[in-house]
């Protein structure tokens, strides 16, 4: 498939159903990233006065730590595709005054060149062309600046995705898979691909650190679990747009899937990310 068509796909997707579930779902999906979230944030230690990019920032849950972080003498720029994320961005973000969005494409986007940190917490796993997307960043920073990447490792290491969305799959049947390039959650996943991506762009300094750790999907019990897996976990796309019976069965696949899992209240299983790291 073609950038300008893998583009717009992902245009249509994140400004449409899919921006709108995470909208719904931000409070839970804060809550579920939240340590490897913060993890990534003191792995890229933000200074104060520092300016700052936060790629793919969704509905502004990073780009609000990071703006904390480097307080009022510092600039913090959160940059997104999904109108409907930014909205709940701004208005959550209304008190840092030195904290804006834009509405764009990161990997297109024309910025000034001053930037001193670039982060993402799993936005960068998204571009259409991630060869011209990454060297875009590299021109977004200042000569010396750093990048920090949450992205997510393969798909069979992530049980917190790969559980659900089989138990989906088994009732909506089987979906074409991703290309190999993206973009998707697990475009990032090979080492060997980012270094080559990162390389080209014109980064140095490239370490991954490998992150093994739990997401608690619940701390409720196994409904909220499903609830978060089928509303913003990667079974999310494949029973978007799906009759009511056919939800209804996938919901109750998951929670079959999920049930071994429990342990009281409490749903947990394996995740596995990369903290990525470079220099211009």
């Amino acid at each position: 498939m073609e950038e300008h068509e893998r583009a717009r796909q992902q245009l249509e997707h994140w400004n449409g159903a899919g921006g709108q579930r995470w909208v719904k779902e931000q409070e839970r999906i804060d809550r579920v990233l939240a340590p490897l979230g913060a993890l990534g944030i003191t792995r890229a230690a933000p200074q104060p006065g520092e300016r700052v990019i936060d790629v793919g920032c969704g509905c502004g849950a990073s780009t609000l730590a990071l703006g904390e972080r480097v307080g009022p003498r510092g600039a913090v720029l959160g940059v997104d595709i999904s109108a409907p994320m930014l909205a709940r961005a701004r208005t959550r973000a209304q008190a840092l005054g030195w904290v804006t969005f834009v509405e764009g494409d990161a990997g297109t986007h024309p910025f000034h060149g001053d930037a001193g940190l670039l982060f993402s917490r799993f936005g960068s796993m998204f571009f259409a062309d991630a060869e011209a997307a990454f060297a875009n960043l590299r021109r977004a920073l200042r000569p010396g600046g750093r990048l920090c990447l949450l992205t997510w490792r393969r798909f069979d290491e992530n049980e917190w995705g790969r559980i659900p969305l089989e138990a989906a799959l088994r009732v909506v049947g089987p979906q074409p898979p991703p290309p190999p390039d993206g973009p998707g959650p697990y475009s990032l996943a090979s080492e060997q691909r980012v270094r080559a991506l990162l390389t080209a762009a014109g980064f140095d300094s490239i370490a991954l650190e490998g992150v093994d750790t739990e997401l608690e999907l619940s701390t409720t019990g196994l409904d909220e679990a499903v609830a978060f897996s089928l509303e913003a976990g990667p079974a999310a796309r494949v029973v978007l747009g799906a009759d009511a019976d056919t939800i209804a069965r996938a919901r109750d696949a998951v929670r079959r899937a999920l049930e071994p899992r429990a342990a009281g209240p409490r749903v947990a299983l394996g995740a596995a990310a990369w903290i990525v790291s470079a220099r211009a």
